[in-house]
């Protein structure tokens, strides 16, 4: 029986081509896993209104880990036009899986490494090096949204909100509206955990990154339980700042920050941005955490256009393989592999398109594994 069950999740368009590359170096290191198929992505909300089927889930419930390729995801409009004609009408709504999956495994940490390698001709600057914690399971991304708006609820805002007096002569269908809820539970533990990160790998400052001057009530939250928990951690400073001020912040002085927290938005946005000074999102992994059981993907999306094509950089999915080794606790062979990935990128002869080179993601892979053999 194999040490660990992992489950296999390629998704749609390239997330097929990256995972591919994935198994070339999980075979090579010689991962005692088994690898169980799930059906996720677009294809399966076109044919069973459904993203995210049952089955799938109960892979899930079955593994230890999952390793996730790439979805496509489209808005509300889009996706029912998408929708097999047998199903419209059914009731059947959109929901991204990747969100769906965060929520129903309550995987609250998401985890961002955004690392300049040397010799990447991409780098904004090489001395980058800094990590993202994202609150993963709440804010706007709860899901608890409104259009049209249910008059029961309109008024309940209109008596609980004089704000909402603004509004009070929109008709229902014109009005959208969506929460960002915030749990102080899930704000302590972001927050824990980002400091606790930067106990452990010797980092300086651990930065919250919110909008309390404005957003008051939810970034107050996250910034009062941020200067809390910070007194538990005298070694390491406590930085704040305004998200629109961090995006200013990121491009003029990356160098001077660690680890970055913030709430599931911001902390989409700051990632992002962050991965682009470092070469953008072929260079960028993530891993979505639980108590009891994690999920690995690379923060790119499917770029249904080149699917099949082996062209897009496999590095961020690679790297995706290095995050799921250190949660297994592999620590030896993902240091290696780490070791590998940078050799590569430094040497700069076998690579992709995006940081000008020819070569398709699978000599990627393959040189990257070869260069692990010798580490």
């Amino acid at each position: 029986m194999a040490k660990y069950k992992i489950a296999w999740l390629p998704g749609d368009g390239v997330g097929n081509d990256v995972m591919e590359c994935a198994k070339i170096v999980l075979d090579t290191i010689g991962l005692d896993a088994e690898y169980i198929h799930g059906d996720v992505g677009w294809e399966f909300w076109k044919k069973e209104g459904n993203p995210l089927p049952d089955r799938t889930i109960q892979i899930l419930r079955e593994t230890d880990c999952c390793l996730f390729g790439a979805i496509t995801s489209k808005p509300k409009e889009e996706a029912e036009k998408e929708l097999d004609p047998a199903l419209k009408g059914k009731g059947h709504v959109y929901s991204s899986p990747i969100v769906g999956l965060r929520q129903l495994l309550n995987l609250h940490t998401n985890m961002r490494p955004c690392k300049a390698f040397a010799g990447n001709p991409l780098n904004y600057r090489d001395d980058i090096d800094l990590v993202v914690f994202r609150e993963n399971t709440e804010g706007l991304y709860a899901g608890v949204e409104f259009h049209p708006v249910p008059e029961e609820v309109f008024k309940s805002l209109l008596k609980h909100h004089k704000k909402m007096k603004k509004f009070e002569d929109v008709p229902l269908n014109d009005l959208a509206i969506s929460t960002r809820i915030f749990t102080r539970n899930a704000c302590q533990n972001i927050i824990r955990q980002a400091f606790e990160y930067a106990k452990k790998f010797n980092r300086k400052s651990v930065t919250i990154v919110e909008k309390p001057n404005v957003i008051r009530e939810t970034s107050g939250m996250m910034v009062r339980e941020a200067r809390k928990i910070a007194q538990e951690y005298p070694g390491i400073e406590l930085w704040e700042t305004n998200v629109d001020a961090m995006c200013m912040w990121l491009v003029k002085n990356p160098q001077d920050y660690d680890v970055l927290v913030s709430s599931n938005m911001f902390g989409d946005i700051i990632s992002d941005l962050s991965a682009q000074l470092v070469g953008g999102l072929g260079f960028a992994a993530s891993a979505n955490i639980g108590d009891h059981y994690a999920v690995f993907e690379p923060t790119h999306g499917s770029a249904p256009k080149y699917a099949g094509q082996y062209k897009v950089n496999p590095t961020a999915m690679i790297m995706t393989v290095k995050l799921m080794l250190d949660w297994l606790g592999e620590q030896e062979v993902a240091d290696r592999l780490l070791q590998a990935i940078a050799a590569v990128i430094k040497e700069g002869k076998v690579k992709t398109y995006d940081v000008g080179g020819s070569n398709s993601s699978l000599e990627v892979a393959k040189e990257i594994v070869q260069r692990y053999a010798q580490e």
